[in-house]
């Protein structure tokens, strides 16, 4: 019989059992459960149980194996009970005791303690997510103090009348108000969370009574993030490092490696987790989330995908995902989860930027491949797009590509694009909406853009645009001038637009001026251009502005803003621009380039001049000015009319077309 004794029910316990059998040590290893026993490792070495014992039990245990038994307390900090059993048994059987403890545990994304019920309403205010409070009635007043806390907050209180009729006064009632009586199982506990899908439970640390520890332990297995009202309790131990320097001193073996050399052990894995349900992980997704120590993930992922017994940590952003594993070198495998695939809008990119390349990528389903099969079509010629915090010229995007994909991430999105989509005149594109893809209340919603506009959908949502009009994508510019609606305002002709486009040297993503817009003929041609851009149209003149409106809507345009009023005052609020094109600047060009420069000292300008005096303030401008990469040139177009049976070249006003790039450094366009 060994000589030492391991309960564990952490990583840290199988850290210290790997130790001992790597050194041909011979260890006794109890765990709670089957699975704990599965992820131990296996030899000769290594007695393992996974029989639950109570007090008495442990006791006998101990003195079997004889007065020099050591024993290592490699439960979960949560174990309150387990630990005391373990204590008292050691004590009565005259054992060894030696705690082994997490370091700074209260940061690890476990939980968060507060001393008072108004410090954790404090807390909350800052937080997103439904909250599952288990405090009781009497400290339920406090939480009406967060907003929306009608919708937000589900109580859960005694099934007593008095109770319910207290709780429904202060405005919690229906779904919100649930009336049981206890005790509740971890594994109701995590199923009332799952089904009520809240993303924080809040307990007082009650102890065994108050079932503190079947809390805590769904609220780990949920990935729900855990407010504990009450001091912490402070234990006394060993981390893992010290524990096992002490027992290379005990057996006489090799010390663990430090921690520099240790890293070569440590692998992190980047793992794709499809939709979210384990039918759309792959096999060696799942190998890598089974075999991790530690899984971090946003707390939807790990409610998926986390295994019970096994470390997590709730974080998305890469810093504080990087910040964390340094912190915790216990952890030598280490599984980020991902949703959907690696490489489809994933975070996976800066992941693998932050962690200095030291990762492993595992790819799964991504969302676009799995609505496509659901929907029987092939997904090659898909244009895919996110508007997970971007904003995307949808309308645009549209009219060059016959099928559009976005990830939509909010409940009013898809409604949005559509709506957006009819008030462009597009209201006949076919829409697919996927709500919830892959679970059990998966959702698909086919109808034109008019027929689903401001529809609410799931949060975990995607949409399939279908637009059998889609033009092939614009290369040139080139729009007709009859295609415009002119009324008395002049309009640059299509000659000069074309020729002043050239020179402007667009991007897709350009931030525009369109300085004395008049018509908007050149706006609407390079918000064409610029589908994922935005131009803004300044004119002065009111008649002027409520044309560029109505050629902005016969074209179906939506990245393009008016904005009444002379420049350059109108322009100072705007956001810096990456091109400008000044077709008219009532005498002000040169404190409309001073600006533009001051904003963007690196934009690129191009300006049209009719009168010989505009052409002279123009070069003026370009001599003093810091700009560079300076062209000039005049452009004389004459158009071709009929006469009878004969055709006569009618001449057009000769435009001196004046381009030049700031010489600073250019914004970066987002």
């Amino acid at each position: 019989m060994s000589e030492i004794l391991i309960f564990a029910g952490t990583c840290e316990g199988r850290a210290v059992a790997e130790f001992l059998s790597e050194r041909k040590q011979r260890a006794r290893v109890c765990v709670a459960t089957e699975y704990g026993e599965s992820l131990l490792p296996k030899g000769e070495f290594l007695e393992i149980s996974h029989e639950r014992m109570d007090r008495e039990q442990m006791e006998a245990l101990m003195t079997s194996m004889g007065p020099d038994c050591l024993v290592i307390d490699a439960t979960h900090p949560y174990a309150v009970q387990v630990t005391e059993n373990i204590r008292q048994a050691c004590t009565a059987a005259g054992a060894s005791y030696l705690r082994l403890i997490r370091p700074s545990r209260q940061t690890e994304g476990e939980a968060v303690y507060v001393k008072y019920t108004a410090e954790a309403v404090e807390y909350l205010k800052s937080t997103e997510g439904d909250i599952l409070v288990t405090t009781g009635s009497k400290e339920l007043e406090a939480f009406c103090a967060l907003p929306d806390y009608k919708n937000r907050v589900y109580a859960r209180v005694l099934s007593l009348p008095q109770v319910a009729a207290s709780c429904a006064a202060l405005g919690f009632e229906g779904k919100h108000l649930i009336c049981m009586q206890g005790p509740f199982s971890r594994e109701l506990n995590a199923a009332m969370i799952r089904q009520l899908h809240t993303r924080w439970l809040v307990t007082k640390e009650s102890g065994a009574a108050g079932g503190f520890q079947e809390k805590c332990l769904a609220a780990r297995d949920t990935g729900s993030g855990l407010v504990i009202i009450g001091r912490p309790r402070r234990e006394e131990g060993v981390t893992l490092a010290e524990c096992l320097e002490m027992l290379a001193q005990r057996l006489h073996v090799a010390p663990p490696r430090k921690e520099e050399d240790r890293e070569e052990d440590r692998k992190i894995s980047l793992v794709g987790i499809g939709m979210g349900t384990p039918d759309t992980l792959t096999e060696e997704g799942k190998r890598e989330l089974s075999q991790a120590q530690l899984l971090i993930g946003a707390r939807r992922m790990l409610e998926q995908t986390a295994l019970p017994g096994q470390a997590v940590y709730a974080a998305y952003k890469p810093e504080e995902i990087r910040d964390y594993i340094e912190a915790h070198p216990e952890y030598r495998r280490v599984a980020i989860a991902l949703s959907g695939d690696v490489g489809f809008f994933s975070g996976a990119k800066r992941l693998v930027e932050v962690l200095d390349g030291q990762v492993e990528i595992y790819c799964g389903i991504s969302s676009l491949v799995y609505f496509c099969g659901r929907l029987h079509t092939c997904w090659e010629d898909v244009l895919p797009v996110s508007l997970h915090g971007r904003q995307r010229n949808i309308p645009g995007l549209l009219r060059q590509h016959a099928r559009v994909f976005a990830i939509v991430g909010t409940d009013t999105g898809a409604g949005q694009i559509c709506r957006t989509l009819s008030d462009c005149g597009m209201g006949k594109v076919q829409v697919t909406l996927g709500e919830r893809l892959s679970y059990e209340d998966e959702k698909i919603t086919r109808g034109t853009a008019r027929e689903l506009a401001d529809r609410k959908t799931d949060p975990l949502s995607v949409i399939f645009l279908e637009n059998p009009d889609a033009l092939d994508p614009v290369v040139t510019h080139g729009i007709p001038d009859d295609a415009f609606v002119r009324d008395r305002i002049p309009m640059t002709k299509e000659e000069v637009r074309s020729v002043s486009l050239s020179k402007l040297r667009l991007t897709r993503g350009a931030r525009i001026w369109d300085v004395g817009a008049g018509t908007g003929s050149v706006s609407v041609e390079m918000a064409r251009m610029a589908v994922d851009g935005m131009v803004y149209a300044v004119e002065k003149k009111e008649e002027a502005a409520a044309l560029i409106e109505k050629n902005r809507e016969a074209f179906g345009i939506c990245n393009l803003q008016v904005i009444r009023g002379c420049a350059p005052e109108a322009l100072k609020s705007l956001p810096a621009p990456t091109h400008v094109f000044i077709g008219g600047s009532s005498g002000n060009l040169r404190e409309i380039m001073e600006l533009v420069l001051e904003k963007n000292p690196g934009a690129r300008m191009v300006i049209n001049c009719i009168t010989l005096e505009t052409m002279a303030e123009a070069l003026q401008c370009i001599r003093q000015l810091p700009v560079e990469d300076v062209d000039i040139a005049q452009i004389t177009a004459a158009k071709g009319k009929a006469a009878g049976p004969y055709h006569l070249m009618m001449g057009q006003n000769p435009v001196t077309v004046i381009s030049c790039t700031g010489r600073g450094e250019e914004e970066k366009q987002p």
